[in-house]
């Protein structure tokens, strides 16, 4: 074995100073032929909480059987995962956002504690992959990421359901729509097994952007967790990431300014997740990328979304694998010059170059519109700007109808208040709903707002009212809201000072979010205005809070 392969790990291995080092490794398999080859990392997200990641452990050893048969030297190592279904719509979901840097610290930490010579990490829910991909920036060493799999849909009375069935059912059976018997079998039938949740939400949104900026290989992203396809995904990842090692190919290579525009577009003709916005701007500063929410805003514009998928769409992500994959939708993408085909990728080869080897979307598929005649013009993700978001603000289009509203502020400083006031049916058509004060610093945690607006959908307000917070939304989140305010409550910004029946305009078509007050009623109301006291004094979200930047940044809590 030529030992520039083990540009880091010679120094755990190699000389009798380290007889110390290598006798913790024999008790751990080494061989003496092991301490002549590579060692790569597996940075496994299993666990037995969330079905996202259930099945991650068999999944990191088919990676394990990949690196043995390159002729690398495999090692498992654990980080966490935070279930962003079970933890949604109560006090858990501070946690989940907090959750991503804690994946990237320990990924980071372990593999430069343990100096291995490459690394590949395997995500399934929500956090797990900027995560991952945010500690394989920090690493700068070959690697690549393996996403865990989308989940197959559930079925009820012949119907295919998912994990937003449910939180659309507890609207539908308060507003009296619905039976308790058929309220029961949702809950019952609409997660079947393994896999992260099947439409296009954040998690299948990410594997997306993932594949799109080159950091997974071709086809990864829409494979289902429980097929022989991905566990076949896994081995060819263990021995990809030698090939790496042996060109020396770093993520710093292959993430560029272009590879990032290619995920947004291709986040945008998915019509993906509003969270890919606060994702892909950390994973870019960890990578010393200047991207911004105007690159998103800049790339809309030219970008139509065509795919007819959940939440705003009919379709889920195993319908997409069917009809020919995210990687069918890219190579349609770049034959009508909508990708930098001459990035780099894993494979060692060009975006251009791996697609022109993968098959296209079948010819009979419906789910991926004509470009010619898409669902939208521009990309469903929108960057609002205005004198409630100085700093910005994301909407998402995706399904939508009607695109602006001007109604009363109903407010309420926290997403329970909220929650409490449309069990109670104190929402009414035409109202503005703001929740406030659940940002990065103020929540802490920013949480996403899912069971808040599944609820109003279920009570058929989806499009009745607007929604807006310094908060975040899940990917299975519709209707017209608005996230991510910029700055948020606790730090001053002016969505701290709007009050009960104040007016206040959402407009995703002139891409308008403001309070139709004077500027020097705001000023006034703002030289009043006093920091609240912090929700948590010590722990993890008192930490967090105290380092983590506005969402406008990426809410990183690296000091870049």
């Amino acid at each position: 074995m030529s030992e520039n392969l083990k540009f880091r790990s010679s120094m755990v291995t190699e000389g009798d100073n380290r007889a110390p080092n290598r006798g913790m490794l024999r008790a751990v398999g080494f061989t003496e032929e092991d301490f002549q080859k590579p060692i790569i990392g597996i940075a496994s997200t299993w666990s037995e909480i969330t079905p996202c990641n259930s099945h991650i452990n068999r999944l990191a050893e088919k990676v394990k059987e990949g690196v043995r048969t390159a002729g690398g030297m495999p090692q498992i190592f654990g980080t966490i995962t935070v279930s962003d279904g079970i933890s949604m719509g109560h006090e858990g979901m501070r946690y989940s956002l907090p959750s991503r840097e804690v994946i990237a610290d320990s990924i980071e930490l372990v593999s430069n504690s343990m100096r291995f010579d490459g690394v590949v990490a395997i995500g399934g829910c929500d956090k797990n992959m900027p995560g991952c991909l945010m500690a394989l920036c920090r690493l700068d060493i070959p690697s690549l990421f393996v996403y865990g799999g989308t989940i197959m849909p559930g079925n009820c009375d012949g119907h295919d359901i998912d994990i937003v069935s449910i939180f659309e059912a507890v609207g539908r059976l308060n507003a009296g729509k619905m039976s308790r018997e058929e309220f029961i079998r949702i809950e019952q039938n609409a997660i079947p097994g393994a896999g992260s949740c099947g439409g296009m939400y954040t998690a299948n949104t990410m594997s997306s952007a993932i594949e799109a900026l080159g950091m997974s290989l071709p086809g990864s992203a829409s494979m289902p967790a429980v097929s022989s396809r991905k566990a076949n995904d896994c081995f060819e990842a263990g021995k990809a990431v030698y090939e790496l090692i042996k060109k020396r190919i770093t993520p710093k290579q292959i993430l560029t300014k272009k590879a990032f525009e290619n995920a947004i577009r291709v986040v945008l003709v998915l019509g993906g997740s509003t969270n890919a916005v606060l994702h892909l701007i950390a994973i870019a500063k960890e990578i010393g990328v200047d991207l911004t929410i105007h690159d998103f805003d800049r790339v809309s514009k030219t970008t139509p979304h065509l795919a007819d998928l959940k939440p705003g769409g009919k379709f889920v992500m195993t319908d997409l694998d069917k009809a020919g994959g995210v990687h069918g939708v890219m190579k349609y993408m770049l034959e009508n010059g909508l990708l930098h085909g001459d990035c780099l990728t894993v494979t060692g080869k060009t975006i251009a170059e791996n697609l022109k080897e993968m098959p296209s979307l079948s010819k009979d598929q419906i789910i991926v519109k004509d470009i010619k005649e898409p669902l939208f013009a521009s990309g469903p993700l929108v960057i609002l700007n205005g004198n409630l978001a100085p700093s910005g603000a994301v909407a998402k289009i995706s399904g939508l109808k009607i695109f602006k509203i001007t109604g009363p502020a109903k407010v309420y400083d926290s997403e329970d208040e909220c929650f409490e006031a449309i069990m109670a049916h104190k929402i009414v058509k035409g109202d503005v709903v703001i929740i406030r004060y659940e940002g990065p610093r103020g929540g802490p945690g920013m949480r996403e707002m899912l069971a808040v607006t599944a609820a109003l959908v279920g009570q058929g307000l989806g499009e009745e009212v607007g929604l807006l917070t310094d908060g975040r939304f899940s990917g299975g989140t519709h209707g017209l809201v608005v996230g991510h305010i910029s700055p948020e409550a606790f730090d001053g910004g002016p969505i701290a000072i709007i009050q009960m029946g104040d007016l206040v305009t959402i407009d995703a078509e002139r891409n308008i979010l403001q309070i139709e007050i004077s500027e020097e009623e705001i000023k006034n109301r703002l030289k009043n205005w006093k920091q609240p006291e912090p929700r948590f004094k010590s722990g993890v979200l008192a930490k967090y809070a105290k380092l983590v930047q506005s969402a406008s940044n990426g809410a990183i809590t690296n000091t870049l």
